[in-house]
């Protein structure tokens, strides 16, 4: 019994710290956040596709240096293949982090519209992890959907050019 109460007093914390992070994200850079939720918005299964791919491609290519690192005996070379495979994998935690943030943002909006937005993001944050924390469902389907879809909406939003 203490088990399932310290993972959930873990869960709650961690939830606390996301929802956190998700506001100021969104509190510093609103324009970027705000630009991926309108893409978001409007095209959900192109940002999906878009994020599947582009995911899949970067994680593969950090797995090959890091995988071909790891068989290197000098330290020199060996840190040389190591650092492009860890800016591969910043890259991919800062661009499904504003994705999430987006998403979060999205879903605290549709659930509380009438609410001021830091309490929409910080309950859209909430139902988001207590959401994706749900066994095999919420771990296997819903969570990577809304990264590759947070994914793929930032790369939209990152190249789209504002209508003239």
């Amino acid at each position: 019994m203490s088990d399932i109460l310290r993972i959930f007093a873990i869960v709650l914390l961690l939830t606390i710290s996301l929802a956190a992070y998700f506001l100021v994200a969104n509190a510093l850079f609103p324009h970027r956040v705000a630009k991926t939720k309108a893409v978001i918005e409007s095209m959900p299964g192109r940002s999906f596709g878009i994020g599947l791919v582009n995911f899949s491609f970067f994680f593969v290519i950090a797995f090959a240096l890091i995988s071909f690192a790891e068989n290197i005996s000098n330290g020199f070379f060996k840190t040389i293949v190591t650092i492009p495979a860890l800016i591969i994998i910043l890259f991919i935690t800062v661009i499904v982090s504003f994705g999430l943030t987006s998403v979060s943002k999205l879903i605290g909006e549709r659930i509380l519209p009438d609410s001021i937005e830091w309490k929409q993001s910080f309950w859209g944050t909430t139902i988001l992890c207590f959401a994706c924390a749900l066994p095999f469902v919420g771990w296997f389907l819903l969570f990577p959907y809304i990264g590759f879809v947070g994914f793929g909406a930032f790369i939209l939003a990152l190249f789209q050019q504002k209508p003239k």
